[in-house]
């Protein structure tokens, strides 16, 4: 999110986080944004994930204070120490880890207890996301007890198949590119339909 009206109504929504990336060569980055466009963007209840790459601690610390992150989502090269450092402040981490063919999901080990979630996404050859799914199937591999989101390339029409993913720890869905009418700008009518259609499917 980083434009104060889409985020207000993406909030209306049964949607339980939302995501603000602090990752300068993104084109949804929100850090260069006016400092009243900043709070009015973060003025919402619903629980707030401050995406970051490789970012210094200190930094991650200050916006999270400032703007009140609820998480951190990790989304770069970070070893399980710097998580650790995070979670230790109390903030809560998501760790992503990207997937191509090649996954080991081993990678994951040394990360357990560092952070509170995972998130696996697209493995990409730049940082961000590529609007690509990666072969869901590799999810069967990751045997850890750490809840995850799925992410990478989910559009309107994924439903059903994300339903048929039946893995214990898959605790939510990442939505972006596949629900916007241009980077950073939700798309509210297809968010809607998606989301009845995964309480419908989930009973």
């Amino acid at each position: 999110m980083r434009i104060p009206e889409n985020r207000e109504a993406v909030s209306n929504l049964e949607i339980d986080f939302l995501g603000f990336i602090f990752y300068p060569p993104s084109k949804r980055y929100v850090g260069g944004l006016p400092e009243k466009s900043l709070q009015d963007l973060f003025s919402t209840r619903k629980q707030k994930v401050g995406i970051f790459v490789n970012e210094t601690q200190g930094l991650i610390m200050e916006l999270q204070k400032r703007l009140g992150l609820d998480f951190i989502q990790l989304h770069g090269d970070e070893t399980p120490g710097s998580c650790f450092k995070l979670k230790e402040t109390g903030i809560r981490v998501i760790k992503a880890f990207r997937i191509d063919d090649k996954f080991n999901p081993d990678c994951t080990t040394p990360y357990h207890g560092a952070a509170d979630f995972f998130l696996f996404d697209t493995k990409a050859n730049l940082q961000g996301g590529t609007g690509k799914k990666f072969n869901w199937q590799k999810l069967q591999k990751y045997s850890g007890d750490t809840p995850f989101f799925l992410s990478g390339g989910i559009k309107p029409g994924d439903a059903w198949a994300i339903r048929d993913i039946e893995h214990p720890f898959l605790y939510g869905i990442d939505l972006n590119s596949g629900f916007e009418d241009e980077p950073g700008l939700k798309n509210i009518g297809l968010l809607k339909q998606f989301i009845n259609e995964i309480h419908a499917i989930s009973g």
